[in-house]
């Protein structure tokens, strides 16, 4: 175990201030004993792997940070099982690179195993709980472990009953899989006109894979440590679902600030209508690379939700910057945004 360890070294937003202790578990096995023990002994825990979706406050986290550090993937013929800690874009690849379809809308995107069903994480029309086959979790409150189906899981959008919660902690993941190596209907509109296709139409997927991953570099959403555009948790905000009603109302109000034949993107979703969170940010006056080249966080060059560390930041002036955005936006068209990552000591 160490001590006072800086957990900016931890998130890929490089921001966070010590650890009092850190024990980094390599087995899941290990993993499930010290959880275990801190648990039975009401030691103040910390639970992190990829640290993709985590804002740590400046003054750090006053207990012990159990970094799950599992790394084991394992691929058959219709499935793919992956130990919590496995890097996320090695599941993909390692899926792709078998000659097995369906996560390869999924690529690129940062983090860990272990937490893509506790966001449902999701990309170019595909989200992880349309794969899941089950999670093996460590229930905290009892200390036993179990595999569960993700009917359980409380699936939504960029959330389940994981997220916010330390009842339970996610172990290993199962997905299923193409044997056939075709990649999931293209059902995003962008990645389908790059690849020349129509939505619906099925590509090899390690076709499909490459063209994500170039789409994605190109908004600074491809972990790279010369890339400052990168130093994020990758879209800070959710796109904002609406009633009905909410969604004339605000209609009426893009209209009357932007004009009449300008369309916001809208997509269906459950509960109502989902608006662009990047639109809303932009059209709020809040442009890339806002407020400047020299804040210490800005909004990347690349994609107007993304905030960035330049460098030399606290995760103050992170959350200083994500406040003003958010009441921006509300203040422009009475829509509030909502933070996507988890925060630990620190309220935006």
């Amino acid at each position: 175990m160490s001590e006072h360890v800086p957990l900016s070294t931890l998130t890929t937003l490089r921001l966070g201030g010590p650890a009092r202790w850190l024990a980094e578990c390599t087995t899941t096995d290990t993993l499930v004993e010290v959880v275990r023990l801190l648990d039975a002994a009401r030691v103040p825990t910390l639970v992190l792997a990829g640290g993709s979706n985590l804002v740590i406050g400046d003054a750090g986290f006053d207990g012990v940070v159990v970094r799950i550090a599992t790394t084991g993937i394992e691929a058959g013929e219709d499935t793919v099982r992956a130990e919590a800690g496995a890097v996320w874009d090695d599941v993909v690849a390692l899926t792709v690179k078998s000659g097995l379809g369906g996560l390869e809308c999924l690529s690129g995107i940062p983090g860990s195993t272990g937490a893509t069903p506790v966001q449902n994480v999701g990309a170019y029309g595909v989200e992880v709980g349309s794969v899941l086959r089950a999670v093996r979790l460590l229930d905290r409150t009892s200390g036993g472990v179990r595999w569960v189906g993700p009917g359980e899981l409380g699936l939504g959008y960029r959330t389940s009953v994981l997220k916010h919660s330390d009842d339970a902690l996610v172990l290993e993941v199962d997905l299923a899989v193409r044997p056939d190596g075709a990649s999931a209907p293209l059902g995003y509109r962008e990645l389908a006109s790059a690849l020349h296709a129509e939505e619906g139409e099925r590509r090899p997927a390690a076709e499909v894979r490459e063209q994500v991953l170039a789409l994605r570099r190109g908004k600074g959403m491809v972990l790279d440590s010369g890339d400052l555009d990168t130093w994020s948790a990758g879209s800070f905000f959710t796109n904002p679902v609406l009633s009905d009603d909410e969604l004339s109302r605000v209609l009426a109000v893009v209209e009357e600030r932007v004009g009449p034949d300008v369309r916001i993107p809208r997509f269906p979703a459950d509960g109502g209508t989902k608006l662009s969170a990047g639109w809303l940010i932009e059209r709020a006056g809040f442009g890339k690379g806002f407020p400047g080249p020299d804040a210490p966080v800005r909004l990347s060059t690349k994609h107007t939700l993304a905030l960035t560390n330049r460098g030399a930041a606290t995760t103050a002036d992170l959350v200083a910057l994500a406040r003003e955005v958010r009441d921006g936006v509300q203040d422009a068209f009475g829509v509030r945004l909502e933070p996507e990552p988890v925060t630990v000591g620190c309220v935006i």
